[in-house]
């Protein structure tokens, strides 16, 4: 009861940030004459005025936040926010089921990208303007953006920060204070969305395509405003763009930040998840372009390298465009890109599984294990970049592949148990566990998951948000010792 109430007066508060966010389709409503903005605007009253009911209810509750209170009041403030989010396309989009509408507002607010929509040149540009707003407020995160409001309400941010921020490191923090060091990412966040949707407007794009691919590709979410996603524009150029952006997004954006607070680019070379990224990403996208070209798909290799380039890194990110069905190219190559996804964004960025660095800990714990093996007598620290890595977060890395492990494995065999084949149920779980968007086969970029059926459907929204709070985060709260004092 005391976490319940803790988290009440700033669920309030995200609340009614929440609620303000709605302005945004309102205006593209206005702008676009596209007929619902009534509807956003009652979606924002109902929205605004439940969360200050709430806030003001309770504003003589005055408890600093414990790691508890964080993390119960992230997973109220994400499921809530979907439940709210999900309501103007209830209400908008003819045929939509609740767990349908409730499905793309999920996918939305973790930047996952899995949509159950067809029709996308054909809904009214508000609606888009919508959903791909809410990649971009979750890719950052609407907590952290709550963060730096949070003080001015008289709450305590920093237990919030912890339970919503990507990656094992956790501690560490850019600035002296909380609220501080989330204005500073948010400042980077604004800058680097500025620069995208003015290259894309530049590149040939329209502005509602600018700023709809903007929130999408800035979020790493991956929502279209067409149902050929890149497809539709067939440009280079556009692509080009998009492939810049979507590898500055899956950097860290502390390295960002710390980059343009130092005014050089030191930053970038210490960071020792940034040259592994890149590598691995360069070597992958001229692999499968050779690939592709060895078994024909393309007739030539600049063909090939191009298709595989963006469509690798738009993967591998977590992004989920496509510009091109690449469910139809050999099973390896498509295959390749999933299991990137899983591990090639950067932690502190807006990108989905495990994340770098955790892998490179977990390789580096893989070859101490071999050395011990070998010498038993022998004392190897765990380095990476030179600086030595304590056990305990070694050991919570463990830990966290275990728990990532057994999640996918759930997750698809659940799937797999309600009918579907084993490469949907796969490539679905482990996009949705890994907030990438589009898997194969049923699910392929091609397609949409509305062939899902509801239970489905509930599955897949529990996994994108199982993997966008990163695990322990939602299942700690399922746990009896979470509820206990």
């Amino acid at each position: 009861m005391r976490s319940l109430l803790a988290v009440l007066r700033p669920l309030g508060g995200i609340g009614m940030v929440m609620g303000l966010t709605y302005l945004v389709p309102i205006i593209a409503s206005l702008i676009y004459d596209d007929g619902v903005w009534r509807v956003f605007l009652q979606a924002m009253l109902f929205n605004f005025t439940l969360a200050a009911i709430v806030f003001a209810a309770t504003h003589r509750v005055r408890y600093e936040l414990t790691p508890r209170d964080g993390m119960l009041l992230v997973v109220l403030a994400w499921s809530g926010g979907a439940t709210f989010a999900a309501l103007p396309l209830f209400a908008l989009i003819p045929g939509i089921s609740f767990t349908d509408a409730f499905f793309e507002a999920i996918s939305g607010l973790t930047a996952t990208g899995a949509t159950v929509l067809s029709g996308l040149d054909q809904l009214p540009p508000a609606v888009n303007i919508w959903r791909a707003l809410l990649q971009w407020l979750g890719g950052m995160g609407v907590i952290v953006l709550a963060v730096a409001i949070l003080p001015l309400l008289g709450v305590g941010g920093r237990q919030i920060f912890k339970a919503e921020t990507p990656g094992p490191m956790k501690d560490q923090k850019l600035t002296p204070r909380i609220a501080e060091t989330a204005k500073g990412l948010w400042v980077v966040y604004l800058l680097l969305s500025l620069a995208c949707v003015l290259a894309y407007r530049l590149a040939g794009m329209s502005w509602l395509d600018a700023w709809v691919h903007m929130f999408t590709t800035l979020g790493l979410g991956g929502f279209s405003s067409h149902d050929a996603s890149f497809g539709y524009w067939n440009s280079p150029l556009i692509e080009a763009v998009a492939i810049v952006f979507m590898l500055l997004a899956c950097l860290n954006f502390g390295t960002h930040f710390l980059a343009l607070y130092g005014r050089n680019a030191k930053p970038y070379l210490h960071d020792p998840e940034i040259r592994v990224c890149l590598l691995v990403l360069l070597g992958s996208c001229v692999g499968i372009a050779a690939y592709l070209y060895a078994f024909g798909t393309y007739a030539d290799f600049g063909t090939a390298l191009r298709y595989a380039s963006f469509n690798v890194i738009s993967v591998a990110t977590t992004t989920g465009y496509s510009s091109t069905d690449y469910g139809l190219w050999p099973i390896f190559a498509p295959m390749w890109m999933i299991f990137l996804c899983s591990f090639v964004s950067c932690s502190g960025s807006t990108g989905g599984g495990i994340k770098m660095i955790r892998a490179q800990l977990l390789y580096i714990q893989i070859y101490r294990e071999f050395v011990r093996l070998l010498h038993p007598s022998a004392i190897r620290p765990a380095k990476l970049d030179g600086q030595v890595v304590e056990n305990k977060i070694i050991f919570s890395v463990l830990a966290f592949l275990f728990i990532y492990i057994a999640s996918l494995v759930t997750i698809v065999l659940i799937l797999l148990a309600s009918g579907l084949d084993a490469v949907t149920a796969f490539s679905a779980g482990a996009a949705s566990l890994n907030n990438m968007g589009p898997g194969l086969n049923q699910v392929g970029p091609a397609t949409t998951y509305a062939v899902l059926n509801d239970f489905q459907t509930w599955v897949c929204a529990f996994a994108m948000l199982l993997g966008r709070l990163e695990l322990f985060t939602l299942l700690i709260i399922f746990t009896p010792v979470f509820w206990r004092r």
